[in-house]
């Protein structure tokens, strides 16, 4: 099916309890990374989007019941001058996850098609072979049994500018806002163009994109952890493991009758 940015734009408010919605989603991804960890299983969730689309807002409520020691957050910012004398997908290879654990991008490869074509970074044949090269490269971590969720984050013209306005007015947050919010604002309308070239030529069944309406902040946070959930526990088995019994041994020699086990929580 096509992506069209145009059909997520209505910005509905979401209509159900968004704090015990959330807290239950958070639950369930807890669950998640333990499933991971214990059945060593890796997952790659990259965010795109907008300036001031919610992208970290939305990082922060999925990792937020997360062990640190099991999942990193990639911050992508402009290649350093020795990763841009390698091939651009190099530095990414260095922050794919390992067993056990799941990287979380904020931003990511995709500038090869984006930022780097409409600013002009990369020449046309360089970012045109990049569509090929990041599906190879998504192809080759699905097949080596990484599971991959693309998430991005769309918002209105008038929405992003609502918020810029409104981060510029807050002391604490205007630091957030610099030259390339507005640099980007202006050409919004190639990198529309650069973004359905995207959607049109990465969309792919190991790795789709999953576009979500950002213009209203709740809504999309509850629909971006929905979407996460719903891959992931399909990636990972969601069955507890037994207990090891040389621990359990070990327990019942300590505890005696006070060890009481959980039996309600041992499918996940």
């Amino acid at each position: 099916m096509t992506i069209h940015l145009s059909d997520q734009e209505a910005g509905k408010k979401y209509d159900g309890d968004y704090a015990d919605d959330l807290a239950a989603l958070q639950a369930r991804l807890a669950k998640i990374q333990v499933a991971h960890i214990v059945h060593q299983r890796r997952s790659i969730i990259l965010f795109e989007g907008w300036d001031a689309a919610g992208k970290g807002g939305a990082i922060q409520r999925l990792t937020a019941e997360w062990d640190p020691r099991n999942y990193r957050v990639w911050p992508i910012a402009a290649p350093t001058p020795e990763e841009k004398r390698r091939h651009f997908l190099w530095r990414f290879w260095n922050r794919l996850p390992g067993d056990g654990e799941i990287a979380v991008f904020d931003r990511s490869w995709y500038g090869r098609v984006l930022v780097e074509r409409i600013e002009g970074y990369a020449m046309p044949d360089i970012w045109a072979r990049g569509y090929a090269e990041i599906n190879a490269f998504e192809a080759q971590q699905a097949a080596d049994g990484t599971a991959i969720v693309k998430i991005f984050l769309h918002i209105t013209q008038d929405e992003q500018d609502e918020r810029i306005l409104r981060r510029i007015a807050h002391p604490w947050k205007r630091w957030k806002t610099g030259a390339d919010d507005f640099r980007n604002r202006d050409k919004r309308a190639g990198y529309l163009d650069a973004m359905q070239d995207m959607f049109d030529k990465t969309d792919t069944d190991v790795a789709p994109w999953h576009v979500i309406d950002g213009n209203n902040k709740k809504a999309a946070r509850i629909a971006v952890l929905q979407t996460i959930v719903d891959r992931l526990e399909r990636h990972v088995p969601m069955k507890a493991p037994d207990a090891d019994p040389a621990t359990m041994a070990l327990a019942r020699a300590h505890y005696g009758a006070a060890l009481k086990l959980d039996q309600g929580s041992a499918s996940g």
